[in-house]
């Protein structure tokens, strides 16, 4: 543990920065899996409102530094590939 103040500060940030990130990408990750589920099960309609809240999940992911920019733009298109598909 840390023995300066600022030090100190810093570790109680960085936890909570990561506590904060893991549930973001989490989040990220469980609605890009819903829309990957719908378009399996060929439902349209749900996949496209799926589609729609993971591709914000997917932009805000990036916005925020939790994934690569172009990360956020091959996984938003490779959904849509699939949802377009049905």
């Amino acid at each position: 543990m840390a023995n300066i103040k600022s030090a100190i500060k810093r570790v109680k940030t960085a936890e909570k920065r990561r506590v904060a990130n893991v549930q973001r990408k989490s989040s990220m990750r469980s609605a890009i899996k819903a829309v990957e589920t719908f378009a399996t099960e060929g439902n349209k309609e749900q996949a496209l409102v799926a589609f729609n809240t993971a591709s914000k999940k997917i932009d805000k992911a990036a916005a925020k530094g939790l994934i690569h920019s172009n990360k956020a733009g091959r996984d938003k298109s490779r959904l849509a590939r699939l949802v377009n598909a049905l």
